[in-house]
């Protein structure tokens, strides 16, 4: 039972290589992520999660290195979580520094209007665009004002005024106030 216990406990490298490799992989990763794109982050298709997966099972030996305690996993994990906390604190505390890092969001649609050079840019297709309105209840893209890429991969969508169900809402409740009215008359 020691024994078991001192192979699943004991680290199989010196912490400080755990601590040298995890700020490196993190580095890379941050780097990476943001070179590839916000579209990465917010709008997967498989490809995309095929690479992401991948990546963090080819990333993982770099991390723990020759080691398979649950020692070794838990530090590399923890220091993980800790790097990311301070970082996302840091950028909080110096917006400018922030947006560097992040980038801005991305006007896709103006005016009603496709902003096609902003798609390919940011390698997102009419369909996907599509995709995603008909998930916010959008079922035209001539519906939308704006839509933006946000610094997170979100996409959201401002709609034109009055929307075609804002301007059916309406008419619908001021003819039924109507009809309200002519009831109340004639009561």
């Amino acid at each position: 039972m020691h024994t078991l216990l001192t192979e699943l406990l004991t680290p199989g490298e010196p912490l400080v290589a755990k601590v040298i490799r995890t700020i490196i992989v993190y580095v890379f990763l941050l780097i990476g992520l943001r070179l590839a794109g916000k579209r990465e982050l917010g709008q997967l298709n498989p490809f995309d999660l095929v690479v992401l997966l991948v990546l963090s099972n080819t990333l993982q030996n770099a991390i723990i290195g020759n080691d398979n305690s649950i020692t070794g996993g838990l530090v590399g994990a923890a220091l993980l979580l800790l790097i990311n906390y301070v970082v996302v604190r840091y950028l909080f505390l110096h917006p400018k520094i922030d947006t560097m890092a992040e980038g801005d969001a991305v006007i896709l649609v103006q005016s009603g209007e496709i902003i096609e050079d902003a798609l390919k840019r940011e390698l997102i297709t009419r369909a996907e665009l599509s995709s995603a309105a008909r998930r916010q209840g959008i079922d035209n893209l001539n519906e939308i004002e704006c839509a933006r890429l946000e610094v997170g991969g979100a996409l959201t969508f401002v709609l034109k005024h009055p929307s075609s169900d804002e301007y059916w809402r309406k008419e619908t409740s001021d003819r039924l106030r109507r009809i309200e009215e002519l009831l109340a008359q004639r009561a």
